[in-house]
């Protein structure tokens, strides 16, 4: 930096580099026509005031460096807006649930956004719909969602650290993590749609290529089904009849086909991304849905293990979040502090992963913001991630629920009625009968002995000639030390810390809904990480009003 200069709008322009970078430096005092306002937001949506009164320590300069770092320093280009403006006006956008265009409007129409932005009687927005998506795609870009989120955690350590009047906080944080399902915003389509979609947007690109209409291109490549509204009904078939059914797929894909060859054809030295990109999506369907017979293809019966379900989102999966509940999306996983109100990373995952599979990204994050997990807290499904093994292996500690140890029927043995014995590698059973234990195998007890034993009726079910079969899982001496919590009082109290993390995916849940905003995994996240941060702006906000 080799300068700066005031603005008379309250803006400091910074020489970056021979860049000029205006500087958001919005006064600290209230003016009469704020304090009206003020009075107006004691209850209804507060954190305005909040914002307004705490903005500058918010976007402090160095935060500010941050956002100014994002921009390239090449002197070329329109004039940046000021970087801090923006990233509040993203945090306001998620405030309140705006769009791009109802943001534009609020800056100029709402006096709580003027207020807060600092743009009081302004007659043309202070930024444009295309200034706040290219600042987004920017945040994006550089992690800075991300730091926004570590920016507000702070600011929460900061408030209990004010409320405590001076108690120290650790470094080794105590963390509980979970997640929620969320549904994808792209359509969910079966294989003949996703095969029709797909050609109907290579329709789009070559129409737009050779400037000619869509339906030329149709006849020409003889994929007359593309002149339906749909692909079902063009299709025009008796859904009942199995066999039309059967014929029909391989109508799309003989169509779909001749559309393929005859753009290779036609369109040899054009053929590049977004072009090359759908014909990858129309490979990609075809080997995951059709298997070739010698009546020609058909849909197969199994469903692959990565199935891509939309054409408008291609990171979308099918995922459950119980044996009978099933949804089409990501998952959102948060981590949040025990000790202080603070949600301190999250991460997104296709529907179809394991929950397991997001607690890396959460622990990187942490990391980064200079803690370590001192104590873990996690749902069941966590519990086999490599994070939990790294807690543990640093002297951490894991808490949990442990597996249910219920009897397949009533009346019958539970496993909790056999004695595990870790150290010698054995389990007994309530009749004294001794096998051999394998973590992560099961156990099969000697038919013969359990044929003629006294406890047969009460232990199993199972057909003659077989005997007691028991699990024993994997981590099982960790799952021993999770059931001695439940059996304490002080044990369950611990165990029910974990719900301060589940009222935070309650909030979120609250304030985003349930379907995606928007479509990718990354873009989400960044929605998941705003929400976030505003969240953690309103904890500091109770805490400022609790200290006062």
């Amino acid at each position: 930096m080799k300068g700066d200069r005031q603005d008379p709008r309250g803006m400091i322009w910074y020489v970056l580099r021979g860049t000029m970078m205006e500087r958001w430096k919005p006064p600290v005092e209230l003016t009469k026509q704020e304090q009206m306002v003020m009075k107006r937001l004691n209850r209804v949506r507060p954190l305005f005031g909040f914002l307004r009164l705490n903005r500058h320590v918010l976007f402090d300069d160095a935060f500010q460096d941050q956002l100014e770092a994002m921009y390239r320093q090449s002197g070329a280009g329109d004039e940046p807006h000021p970087p801090a403006m923006l990233c509040m006006v993203v945090l306001l956008q998620g405030y309140v649930g705006a769009s791009d265009a109802e943001a534009v409007e609020f800056a100029i129409m709402d006096r709580r956004w003027q207020m807060v932005l600092d743009c009081h009687g302004v007659d043309d927005p202070p930024f444009s719909q295309g200034a706040l998506q290219a600042f987004r795609e920017r945040m994006v870009k550089h992690e800075m969602d991300r730091v926004l989120l570590e920016r507000t955690a702070s600011l929460v350590q900061d408030g209990v650290l004010t409320k405590g009047e001076g108690q120290s906080l650790s470094k080794a944080v105590r963390v509980a993590i979970d997640s929620r399902p969320l549904a994808g915003a792209g359509r969910v389509e079966d294989t003949l749609n996703l095969l029709g979609h797909a050609a109907r947007n290579i329709v789009r690109v070559v129409s737009k290529i050779l400037q000619r209409p869509a339906e030329e291109i149709c006849r020409r490549a003889g994929i007359r089904l593309l002149l339906a509204p749909s692909i079902k009904t063009g299709l025009d078939i008796d859904w009942n009849d199995s066999r039309q059914k059967a014929t029909a797929i391989q109508i799309v894909e003989h169509q779909v086909t001749s559309l393929v060859q005859w753009v290779e054809r036609n369109l040899d030295d054009v053929i590049e991304a977004p072009l090359r990109s759908l014909f990858d999506t129309i490979t990609a369907i075809r080997e995951q849905d059709l298997i070739a017979t010698k009546e020609g293809v058909r849909i197969r019966e199994e469903v692959a293990k990565d199935r891509r379900i939309s054409i408008e989102d291609a990171e979308m999966r099918h995922g459950r979040k119980s044996r009978s509940k099933r949804f089409d999306g990501y998952k959102e996983h948060i981590a949040v502090a025990l000790d202080f109100p603070a949600i301190l990373a999250c991460a997104v995952t296709p529907a179809n992963r394991p929950e397991e599979e997001g607690a890396a990204p959460l622990a990187k994050d942490i990391q980064q913001q200079g803690l370590s997990i001192g104590e873990l807290h996690v749902d069941r499904a966590y519990v086999t991630s490599p994070v939990v093994s790294s807690v543990l292996g640093s002297g951490g500690h894991v808490v949990a629920k442990p597996w249910g140890q219920r009897a397949a029927k009533p009346g019958l043995y539970s496993k909790a009625d056999f004695k595990i014995d870790l150290r010698a590698k054995t389990i007994t059973c309530p009749a004294g009968q001794v096998e051999r234990i394998e973590p992560g195998e099961t156990v099969h007890f000697d038919p013969e002995a359990c044929g003629g034993c006294l406890h047969r009726t009460n232990c199993t079910q199972a057909a003659a000639g077989k005997g007691r079969s028991v699990s024993v899982a994997e981590d099982e001496a960790q799952q021993k030390k999770f059931r001695a919590l439940q059996q304490t009082r002080a044990g369950r109290a611990t165990l029910r810390e974990r719900v301060a993390v589940e009222h935070a995916l309650a909030h979120v849940s609250a304030r985003k809904g349930k379907t995606a905003r928007y479509v990718g995994a990354r873009k989400n996240l960044f929605d998941l990480r705003r929400t976030a941060a505003i969240q953690n702006l309103e904890a500091v906000h109770r805490l400022y009003r609790e200290a006062a």
